[in-house]
């Protein structure tokens, strides 16, 4: 399958392939015919399997670049993940050619700034629900001419404190305005409160993500308290290229934080507790390789995708099959080698057999010895239940 198959745009086939996307997932090859349409849906794959190129390909090809009006809304949860996005859209509007004007509306920054390229009429706004609603409150955000909104991780916009924004922005459009919801994850909650803005939603998924058979995947065993000084160590031993290491507690996140700068190794944190330009700093330092460490929450990391990670290291180590498959899928993306390290207790090491069971991979034991990396023996721990 193709994206000229599927009757895409030559400019937009063509903008793809500057990019070096030249075959579509399966979710876009079941995305683009509908949304095309102009029908509501929901599209719901795996992290990292295209669900923003999804909708914007058909949704582009809709925009008028001739009319200076705001036609497409595009909301996300985090400021991370609207960066992101407002960065696909920018680039796929400049390598086809379109004379699409794409505008970024976070909270965290000048809003007087933003009411002044406002006066540009974008084609394309990105941003917070409470930064877009504000806006549009305001009178500043004109929704009379928009054609379609996105709600991206729309499980978490619709179950947090960002759902009377969401609603405020959708009441502020067009009745015949298209909806499309897109995430990772779906519950029943979820679907029961898209249904009462879009009763004839189309539902589209794709199948879960197999695991990219260029991951190798390692574990070692340390006590809680030693975690911090092991990873350094395994830092020092891999010398990753680009690494994100998951640590889902603030505590964990602060204390590691401290221990890599102490020992001069730069590292980018996205923890909570930071403010917004501290967080769209890190990302950028990040992204640009200036700094080859990133230090994330599962939430805090939440959509994003990162090119050029070579290494995943797990700190904090995931309950469920599913999201240890989320954070590994990080690395090793179109076609590259990676490696996945989880730092594990001895009393979680069932963790460890529940992933090899559940996700039929196999994951190596190794020790440090000496600053290097080496594998060992884990048959002690096979006969072990669950």
């Amino acid at each position: 399958m193709t994206f000229a198959a599927l009757d895409v745009s030559p400019d937009l086939v063509a903008a793809l392939g500057k990019q070096e996307i030249f075959e579509p997932t399966a979710i876009q090859v079941a995305a683009l015919p509908v949304l095309r349409a102009g029908r509501d849906a929901y599209l719901h794959a795996e992290t990292g399997t295209g669900k923003t190129l999804a909708y914007l390909l058909p949704l582009f090809e809709r925009i008028d670049a001739g009319l200076a009006a705001t036609q497409l809304a595009i909301v996300a949860p985090t400021h991370e993940l609207s960066i992101q996005i407002q960065r696909q859209c920018t680039d796929l509007a400049q390598n086809s050619g379109r004379p699409l004007r794409i505008l970024l509306l976070i909270g965290g920054t000048s809003m007087d700034r933003q009411v002044e390229k406002l006066k540009k009429k974008p084609h394309v706004v990105v941003g917070s629900p409470g930064r877009i609603r504000e806006l549009i409150g305001k009178g500043k955000l004109k929704a009379a001419h928009l054609r379609a909104i996105v709600v991206d991780e729309a499980d978490r916009l619709l179950h947090e404190e960002s759902l009377p924004a969401l609603k405020a922005i959708l009441q502020a459009a067009p009745r015949d305005r298209q909806l499309v919801f897109a995430s990772a994850t779906q519950d029943q909650k979820t679907r029961d409160t898209i249904a009462t803005f879009a009763p004839g939603l189309v539902m589209l998924e794709a199948g879960e993500a197999a695991v990219n058979a260029n991951i190798e995947h390692l574990y070692i065993v340390c006590e809680e308290r030693d975690k911090p000084d092991v990873l350094r160590k395994l830092l020092h031993a891999l010398k990753p290229e680009r690494a994100m290491i998951f640590a889902d507690r603030a505590d964990t996140a602060e204390l590691v934080a401290a221990r890599l700068a102490h020992h001069k190794i730069p590292t980018a944190d996205l923890s909570a507790a930071m403010d917004k330009l501290d967080r769209k700093r890190a990302m950028d330092d990040f992204r640009s390789g200036a700094v080859p460490v990133l230090l994330a929450s599962d939430v805090g990391a939440r959509g994003l995708d990162i090119k050029g990670i070579s290494h995943v290291f797990n700190l904090d180590v995931p309950a469920q099959s599913k999201a240890y498959l989320h954070r590994v899928g990080r690395t090793a993306r179109a076609g590259a080698a990676g490696q996945a390290v989880t730092l594990v207790t001895p009393g979680e090491i069932r963790l460890v057999r529940r992933y090899r069971n559940q996700l039929g991979i196999a994951l190596t034991r190794v020790e440090l010895d000496h600053g290097r990396v080496v594998a060992i023996d884990d048959s002690d721990w096979s006969d072990e239940s669950d």
